[in-house]
Parts: C-alpha cells; sequence; structure tokens
C-alpha cells in the first residue's frame, strides 16, 4: 500500500528491514544504543560489528531522541537508531512521535531521500500495535505535508498482523486527510 503526501511517497510492506535498500534503515534501539535482540538484533548480525562500534563510540541517546551510524555490511547507507518508550514509562505517545520526528530530522541532516521504519517500541517494549500504528504514521505523515526533502518513508512490518493494523490506520489518516 502506498500513498503521496505532498511531494512524497507514505508506503507499507511486510518484510525484514535488514534488507531495505532505502538510504536509512530506523533501528528500534535503546537509551543504551546496544544491539541486542528484535530489529536492533536482526540490524548487528546482518550488518557486521562497526555499527555496534559506533554506537558504543556515541555512548548513550534519551527516550524519544535519535542518532545516525553508517550501516555496515547492509544496502542501507545508514542506520537511524531511534529511542521509543517502553510502556508504562509515562508520556509513552509524546515520545515516540518524538522518535520519528527525530529519526526523520536526521534523514532530512544527511539529504537522504528515502527512509524505512520498523513499528518502534512494539516489541519488548510493550507498546501497543494500534496506538504505535497511529502514533508513528501521524507523525510521519504531519513531517512529509511540510515540504520534506524525504522523497519516500517505507514502513516494513515483520508479520501480517501488524501490516494490516499499519493499512487500516493509512486508510483512515488518508481518508481524513488529517
Amino acid at each position: 500500500m502506498q500513498i503521496q503526501v505532498n511531494n512524497s511517497t507514505l508506503q507499507l510492506e511486510q518484510g525484514d528491514i535488514t534488507e531495505s535498500s532505502a538510504d536509512a534503515i530506523v533501528n528500534a534501539a535503546n537509551s543504551d544504543l546496544i544491539l541486542g535482540a528484535g530489529v536492533a538484533g536482526a540490524i548487528r548480525r546482518k550488518a557486521g560489528p562497526s555499527i555496534q562500534e559506533e554506537c558504543d563510540r556515541i555512548g548513550a541517546c534519551p527516550v524519544g531522541d535519535a542518532v545516525i551510524t553508517s550501516a555496515g555490511d547492509l544496502q542501507a547507507r545508514f542506520v537511524i537508531h531511534a529511542v521509543g518508550p517502553k510502556w508504562g514509562e509515562g508520556h509513552e505517545v509524546e515520545k515516540l512521535r518524538n522518535a520519528a520526528i527525530n529519526s526523520l530530522q536526521r534523514a532530512e541532516e544527511k539529504a537522504l531521500k528515502s527512509i524505512a521504519f520498523p513499528a518502534i517500541s512494539t516489541g519488548i517494549f510493550g507498546f501497543p500495535l494500534e496506538l504505535a500504528a497511529e502514533t508513528l504514521l501521524t507523525a510521519v505523515w504531519q513531517h512529509l505535508s511540510r515540504n520534506s526533502g524525504i522523497e519516500t518513508v517505507t514502513f516494513i512490518l515483520f508479520d501480517i498482523e501488524s501490516l494490516n493494523v499499519f493499512k487500516d490506520q493509512l486508510t483512515f489518516l488518508a481518508k481524513n486527510k488529517i
């Protein structure tokens, strides 16, 4: 599924984000920037040790913010490490929204044309999938509505359930032109 938002394309796919050829992929990171499990673990396994070494030099990243590293052996050129919130820590929607916006800003700072996101915070951080889809897609939609230099934003969802939830939310946003 894909829609036009201003001069950009916002699209959804099912698959493995580590296989993306976008200029940057977003890692669902923790604030210590340790590539452990989930999306981060998959990135670590496929990209090699250089990304973790860069993250170690950066040190940490606050919840809601994002940092950028090279992409090691991945097809992407960069990895943007977005630190989403753990469900129950407070102000989760605002923090997840900020993680998405800051990821887009890191991409804009590097003049990147394409970026791929996972469903940040919905794994071990326990963020409800439906609310994450609404929060992430709305943040991206609003960013692209302001004449972004990013041409393509893709949400790459690992399973069909997540893809369907994101499709429902994107359909709602497109219909209501938020």
